[in-house]
């Protein structure tokens, strides 16, 4: 099988999910190539063949130009499968190729097993497998789903690419989101609650171990579905991506959506009464223990100090 990567280029900086197609790409036991619309200054750490369209001319975003390119770099390549990350460009994007290509999408994706495609149902409560039957597939991956053991390494071999004309809309830059009192993204020591808090009235708990600490506290999204944390503190995907020194996940089991939005702390925690949840995966910490009794406990020892 070969695969066609499609990277970011944002803000004139490569975006660091190439290494997540990279590592899509090895799952699937799949030769790749790789497509850009960027700059020959910032290349992908990748052993392969790069096909690269300037910024500067294509446009950071220009769905109609890169969407032609896209399709002049699938006819020659005749990959099987041409995946993106599940972001903005890729929502936009990943539809108007899979409708040109009359390829089927899958959007989402956030395993491999088995050489299926697995992609979260029912709000992310449960998972699928998916086994598209047109000859080629278009694919989004879910942010933080598929990572390298160790760096890429290695250069691509460039073959420079263009045209494409003008297209019908013309891009007009980027816009931050508004703050919304707490941003988590710039806290040092974050704590966050997970379902395994039991009852609103156990945020406290929560809210306490963060202030002995001097960070803030955060949650994950069943806690902010359940309306017992406002959503400005809800890490993970559809929340914050946070990048603390400390992050403490309490009764958090370690879904794939809220990994993703935490998994690059510098040093994590994780307390849980299950030995196996998949928090266990990326913590450094793991205590087995039931949080309404530790978390009290731990509060007190570190007030103490």
């Amino acid at each position: 099988m070969k695969i066609l990567l499609v990277a970011e280029y944002r803000d004139g900086k490569l975006l660091g999910s190439v290494n997540e197609l990279i590592a899509f790409a090895a799952k699937m036991g799949a030769d790749s190539a790789m497509f850009v619309v960027g700059s020959e200054a910032a290349l992908p750490a990748y052993a392969g063949k790069l096909y690269l369209a300037e910024a500067s001319a294509c446009g950071e975003f220009n769905p109609d130009v890169h969407k032609q390119l896209l399709l002049d770099v699938v006819a020659k390549e005749q990959p099987e499968m041409i995946a993106f990350c599940h972001s903005s460009y890729g929502w936009d994007l990943a539809p108007r190729l899979a409708f040109a290509l009359k390829a089927a999408q899958v959007s989402e994706v956030v395993e491999v097993e088995d050489g299926a495609l697995v992609v979260p149902a029912c709000n992310a409560k449960l998972r699928r497998a998916v086994a598209p039957k047109t000859k080629q597939i278009v694919v989004t991956l879910q942010a933080g789903a598929f990572g390298l053991a160790e760096a890429p390494s290695g250069s691509p071999t460039v073959e420079k690419i263009g045209g494409g004309g003008g297209g019908r809309l013309e891009f007009g830059g980027y816009e931050a989101a508004e703050a919304g009192g707490v941003d988590l993204t710039k806290a040092e020591i974050i704590v966050s609650a997970g379902r395994g808090i039991g009852k609103p009235e156990n945020v406290a708990l929560i809210a306490a171990l963060a202030k002995a600490l001097k960070g803030e506290y955060g949650a994950s999204r069943p806690v902010v579905d359940s309306g017992w944390v406002e959503h400005k503190r809800q890490v993970g995907t559809t929340g914050q991506t946070v990048t603390p020194k400390l992050y403490l996940a309490c009764g958090i089991s370690g879904a794939i959506q809220h990994l993703a939005g935490m998994k690059k702390s510098e040093f994590i925690i994780a307390i849980n009464t299950d030995k196996d949840a998949p928090i266990g995966d990326v913590a450094d910490v793991l205590v087995v223990a039931d949080l309404k009794q530790f978390v009290p406990l731990l509060t007190e020892k570190i007030m103490a100090l």
